[in-house]
């Protein structure tokens, strides 16, 4: 199931692995569920900073790509 929801950037991490940069991003949801997911750069706006709020999209309740509301 594919779906989208409004949330809140709580930390952003960048990590990288085998030379290749991802982030390890975590969301809070209006109705106080946190959810965490490491996004390739490709997924992510490229100067998404805590406190943002953003449309979280979501395959099979993982997140699969962030961008800004």
């Amino acid at each position: 199931m594919l779906g989208e929801r409004e949330a809140e950037v709580l930390e952003v991490t960048p990590v990288e692995i085998h030379g290749v940069p991802y982030a390890d991003v975590t969301v809070g949801y209006p109705d106080g569920v946190v959810a965490s997911a490491r996004l390739g750069r490709e997924s992510i706006p490229v100067d998404l900073a805590v406190g943002d709020r953003v449309i979280v999209q979501a395959a099979m309740s993982v997140i699969v790509a962030v961008r800004r509301a």
